[in-house]
């Protein structure tokens, strides 16, 4: 097997061909899978490298939504179907509104299932659809493997126009760092396992910068207390019995007196657990809740209870 020296670079990172791989094709399944498997290590990484870059676009989006506005996602293809997949997550996941998070998807719901053509190119589908869904305070946010991608660039330079903040996650730094926003987030994943399948590395860094996007803008909005989920839609037997574990674990409590709690806040977790923490009745938890906006840590602060 012939090895080049080092990946050629066609006009992306995500592009080229990577040295390590050039003989998938003649190696055994596990060595396939080891193969890919090595390149994957390599994403969590590049992750690391711009977390604080990521810092920065969760505390915008956080102050967007603490003063009313939204946050949008903006991709094309995976990316968009990355966008897609962590939005819908939120609502089961936090009770996030559902105005909160946005995606917009080159091509609309259509291409998440099958790709559209050429609507990644379309710049101005872009531009008119955040004109049209955005305002000034909201925070968008375009994800592109290429930096590059017409309709989420589109998308990006109208919502600046419109007064939003901007933010780009990207898997080609040079690319990306051209791009007018207010931060960028240029996860450097190289050339994939299989040249320009930006499903693969690519589009696993996307899901590990959105999912710890997310999480840490519902963590900063106060969605959890410590590391529970105790904003989450108890909508079936399973999420039923999470709840009633969440409260256990919180508390330290015993099951029977966490679902008499549970009983007198109206299945409503975290003014059962302010409840139980601080020995207030269902209602006056209820109303610490609503002037701390629902943190958990900052009503338990009203009424005086320790937290741990």
């Amino acid at each position: 097997m012939t090895v080049p020296q080092q990946a050629v670079y066609v006009d992306s990172p995500t592009e080229g061909r990577n040295p390590r791989t050039t003989g998938l094709d003649t190696l055994p399944t596990l060595e396939v899978l080891r193969t890919i498997n090595a390149e994957d290590r390599l994403v969590p990484a590049a992750v690391a490298a711009v977390l604080p870059q990521l810092a920065q676009a969760v505390d915008y989006a956080a102050e967007a939504l603490r003063q009313g506005h939204r946050v949008h996602y903006v991709g094309a293809g995976t990316s968009g179907r990355l966008a897609s997949l962590d939005v819908a997550e939120l609502a089961p996941t936090f009770n996030a509104p559902s105005e909160w998070f946005l995606a917009h998807h080159a091509g609309g719901d259509r291409a998440l299932r099958t790709a559209v053509e050429n609507a990644e190119d379309d710049s101005a589908a872009g531009a008119a659809e955040l004109t049209r869904d955005a305002e000034a305070g909201d925070f968008v946010l375009g994800l592109t493997a290429s930096g590059r991608t017409p309709y989420v660039l589109g998308a990006l330079a109208a919502s600046r126009r419109i007064g939003a903040r901007t933010g780009l996650v990207s898997n080609n730094p040079t690319s990306a760092r051209t791009v007018d926003v207010d931060v960028v987030i240029a996860v450097d994943t190289g050339p994939e396992a299989v040249a320009g399948s930006t499903r693969m590395k690519a589009g696993t860094a996307q899901k590990l910068v959105l999912t710890a996007f997310s999480t840490a803008v519902m963590v900063k909005l106060g969605r959890t207390y410590s590391n529970l989920m105790v904003s989450m839609r108890a909508t079936n037997a399973k999420l039923r019995g999470r709840t009633l574990r969440i409260l256990r674990e919180a508390t330290g409590l015993g099951t029977q007196e966490c679902a008499e709690a549970l009983t007198a806040a109206s299945g409503d977790l975290k003014v059962a657990l302010v409840h139980l923490l601080s020995g207030a009745d269902s209602d006056r938890a209820a109303k610490a809740l609503g002037e701390a906006n629902g943190h958990v840590r900052n009503a338990l602060d009203m009424l005086g209870a320790a937290t741990h």
